[in-house]
């Protein structure tokens, strides 16, 4: 499969179907909304799969993004994924563990955009979002992408849902810090 990034190329995925892509329709849509805020950004992303997403972010102006995955093949993608579209001034890296204990390592009140893609039938959804409150920046967005069957509530912690968007069988949601 090939996945191309916003003109600037295309990425290196795996042929191991647990990871999960995220649709060109829904990455599209995602930086559409996210164009003022990308550039300078810190970007979390959590279960990077092939690293398409912090690989746009990158292309569009991110300073800093960090990727945790569980699987090694996939981290080992991404790494090259992220070198091929880094430019000198950015940093990026990729951290092969646990999303849960992960976090917790992770520097306080320092991400401006998260972006958060588990497997759809995971259960990662409620530990991670709740998770992420020390580690967001004042403003900060947190984008959970998940089935459209799967109902995310409005309050995660002190994540509060400021809108929902829908993709065909893929939806999106978007929560702001309380």
């Amino acid at each position: 499969m090939s996945i191309r990034i916003n003109g600037a190329g295309t990425l290196k995925t795996s042929t191991d179907l647990s990871t999960r892509p995220t649709a060109s329709k829904v990455r599209a849509a995602v930086f559409n909304i996210l164009q003022t805020r990308i550039k300078g950004a810190n970007w979390l992303d959590i279960c990077s799969g092939s690293g398409a997403m912090g690989a746009e972010a990158l292309v569009r102006g991110a300073a800093n993004i960090v990727g945790i995955e569980s699987s090694a093949i996939a981290c080992q993608i991404v790494r090259e994924n992220w070198q091929k579209f880094a430019k000198q001034d950015q940093k990026f890296e990729i951290i092969k563990g646990d999303a849960v204990k992960t976090l917790r390592k992770l520097p306080p009140k320092y991400f401006n955009l998260v972006y958060f893609d588990p497997p759809y039938q995971s259960e990662l959804y409620l530990p991670v979002l709740t998770a992420l409150s020390p580690l967001l920046a004042d403003g900060a967005l947190v984008i959970a992408e998940c089935d459209r069957l799967r109902l995310l509530p409005d309050v995660m912690g002190d994540l509060i849902c400021c809108d929902r968007r829908q993709y065909g069988q893929t939806a999106l949601v978007f929560y702001e810090k309380e």
